[in-house]
């Protein structure tokens, strides 16, 4: 909504999309990349070219918004301003002046002069937990501050009484802890106060929304993510919450084998072979159930999907939590939320995600990569998942967009694809999965549970196979005989002594070379073996806490900061899983207090901002924007987990509250959300 002036010509840029367009002959259409095509033409070979909002040589952006102007000039072009959202919803403005033909040398000048707000400081990012407070947890808020500011000496903590009345209950000393990347952090102690209320926090002239300390704070985090957005990401099922539909039942056409030698748009690829019994295009009968959908897109990405399993599984055998908030019924294909069935909510989910990966294993003859869309014009769809396609499988008899007199088939290249090269690693992964699954099916779903732990049995074996007759060299030709985590799982469902033999072979040499990556699976086999198999593992667990104290060192938040490209949300989750279990099995090592520092940068505590990173958990200020499959509307989906705050070299963290479109730091995902699920319940195990 701000306004602009072109060439003086007041004028405001509007706050939805409201541009005219026209339309060209795809002739003229600029090819873009691999010859993909963003947009159906729906048969009538023309494209959509948007017209320019205003036209000059003199545009300033942002007037009345001195921290926010720029000013752009040409005199020997004209400037033409486009809203970008006319072709996509995650377009936005753009300025552009056309190259001239035939012309050489210096073609065209522009001046772009960002305005500069003379003796501008940062103003404080006081983070802290939006979800608040145990009474006796550390409670250490950490404020971001512009290396410009000087650091004042004191933060001051006040309290909201029964009438409404705040007053100050804690004045404490500011304590520096230095410089990280861009800014100065320093820290805000106030532990003592444990006194049950509402409060805030002062620094200076910056004053935070209100937060709580209560001894019940942690107990509903993961609600919102396992009675919302878990379930709404049920593929293959009409999802449906009182008056809202989510999304109807989608793929009834059922997935066609990807064609050979096939680059697809999503970082897969179909081999030079199918590896099935399907020829291309070729219906794959039996594949379009369970299952959930990847992220904000609406493919099954079988690795996450895979992981997704596990961790509900170790969810329901470590914490067998009976909370039923979904009416699951795979015969109506019908999901119906905030609607209890008498089961609990998180065998349904094992049970939906074990009938995908099964069908995968039984059909295919192992795991494909993912099913996903064909054409890119239907990957980046935004709303319900059922209208993707037409639910019709593609017949090419019939001609473009023409549906068979019977409906039972169109002439739509809307189906989609099934990428089925064999992956051996992605087999193992899956033989893990299976084994743990079966377990936790027995009683409820046993025929399910009898052919997971079937196809664990036989994808181990056929990967190991695979692995050995792998070229001398290439990597993961040693893990000929599973991995340790695969033969934990199969020795525990199986009970069979070859298993926990290779477990124990694999093991060690694997901690060895990385402590922090495999000492949770270690954890993991505390229970089903004996006190002296604990007793090997404590040293490992010391150098897995000399880890966590060098975290102290490395940064002000104590946690494993991401610098990749996708923010590091996941890591951290991780890390909180693996502090939580190993406080569990070795207290007098680990430290229960160190897994509240991620629980703080969780829901607020970290740089940038200090807003929580779960859709709608610490309610005062969680994040407004997120990169789901609603977000063209700006929004949410609750319980959702962002990526987070993500590094921009050289020095700089980021995430945007009010732009979703950039994933890696908005964009939640089954894996990523399952992840947090499990976290949350080792968390809030731990501290009750």
């Amino acid at each position: 909504g701000k306004a602009y002036l072109m060439d003086g010509r007041p004028n405001r840029f509007p706050r939805y999309v409201v541009g005219n367009t026209i339309t060209r002959p795809n002739t003229e259409k600029l090819k873009q990349f691999k010859g993909y095509v963003t947009s159906d033409d729906r048969g009538t070979g023309r494209f959509i070219d948007p017209l320019p909002l205003e036209t000059g040589h003199a545009m300033l952006l942002a007037p009345d918004a001195p921290e926010r102007m720029v000013k752009i000039t040409s005199e020997d072009a004209e400037l033409m301003l486009f809203d970008g959202r006319v072709l996509a919803q995650n377009g936005w403005y753009v300025v552009r002046s056309l190259l001239p033909a035939e012309k050489t040398g210096k073609v065209l000048t522009w001046m772009v002069e960002p305005n500069a707000v003379e003796g501008w400081i940062r103003e404080p990012n006081i983070g802290f937990s939006q979800v608040g407070y145990l009474p006796d947890q550390p409670k250490v808020s950490v404020i971001e501050l512009d290396k410009k500011d000087k650091p004042l000496e004191t933060a001051s903590l006040y309290k909201i009484d029964n009438n409404g009345n705040e007053a100050v209950v804690f004045n404490g000393k500011i304590e520096s802890w230095g410089d990280y990347y861009k800014y100065h952090y320093v820290k805000f102690d106030f532990t003592p106060i444990c006194e049950p209320g509402i409060y805030y926090i002062q620094y200076g002239d910056c004053k935070t929304n209100n937060f709580i300390i209560e001894g019940n704070v942690y107990e509903k985090i993961t609600d919102a993510t396992s009675d919302i957005w878990i379930p709404i990401h049920m593929n293959h099922m009409y999802v449906n919450q009182a008056y809202r539909v989510w999304h109807g039942e989608p793929f009834k056409e059922g997935y066609l084998q990807a064609p050979p030698n096939t680059d697809h748009f999503d970082l897969h690829r179909q081999g030079p072979t199918t590896d099935t019994p399907y020829k291309a295009l070729e219906l794959i009968p039996g594949l379009n159930t369970g299952g959930f959908f990847d992220a904000g897109d609406f493919d099954i990405e079988t690795g996450s999907n895979i992981s997704v399993v596990q961790n509900f599984v170790q969810t329901w055998e470590y914490f067998k939590p009976l909370r039923d908030q979904t009416f699951v019924d795979h015969k109506q294909r019908y999901v119906d939320l905030h609607r209890p069935d008498g089961t609990p909510d998180i065998l349904q989910f094992i049970e939906h995600g074990t009938m995908q990966l099964v069908a995968q294993a039984e059909i295919l003859g192992h795991m494909a990569q993912t099913l996903s869309n064909a054409v890119l014009d239907n990957y980046h769809h935004l709303g319900d998942a059922a209208s993707i396609t037409d639910g019709l499988p593609y017949n090419p008899e019939h001609g473009p967009y023409e549906i068979a007199a019977d409906r039972r088939s169109s002439g739509v290249k809307d189906d989609m694809w099934a990428f089925t090269s064999r992956n051996p690693y992605l087999d193992q992964m899956a033989a893990t999965m299976f084994a743990s699954a079966s377990r936790a099916l027995k009683g409820y779903n046993d025929d399910l549970s009898e052919r997971a732990l079937q196809q664990s049995k036989r994808l181990l074996k056929e990967s190991t196979e695979l692995m050995a007759a792998m070229p001398q060299g290439r990597p993961g030709r040693g893990f000929g005989s599973g991995n340790f985590a695969t033969n934990l799982q199969l020795y525990i469902s199986t009970g069979e002594q070859p298993y926990l033999e290779k477990f124990q072979e694999q093991l060690w040499p694997a901690l060895e070379r990385n402590v922090s990556g495999n000492i949770l699976t270690a954890l993991h086999a505390i229970p089903h073996l004996d006190a002296s198999y604990k007793e090997k593992l404590r040293p490992y667990v010391m150098q897995y806490k000399e880890y966590i104290d060098q975290l102290e060192k490395d940064n002000p938040y104590g946690v494993p900061i991401g610098l990749g490209n996708w923010a590091g949300s996941g890591a951290i989750v991780s890390f909180g899983t693996t502090l939580c279990f190993a406080n569990r099995y070795y207290p007098d090592i680990i430290d229960s207090n160190h897994a509240f520092k991620v629980t703080n940068w969780l829901f607020g505590c970290h740089p940038y901002h200090n807003y929580s990173l779960v859709a709608t958990v610490g309610a005062t200020r969680p994040k407004a924007v997120f990169y789901g499959n609603n977000r063209a509307d700006f929004s949410f989906i609750p319980g959702n987990v962002a990526p987070g705050i993500l590094f921009r070299q050289p020095d700089h963290f980021e995430n945007y509250d009010d732009w979703p479109f950039l994933w890696g730091q908005n964009e939640g995902t089954i894996g990523g959300n399952t992840a947090y699920l499990i976290f949350g319940w080792a968390f809030k195990y731990m501290v009750n």
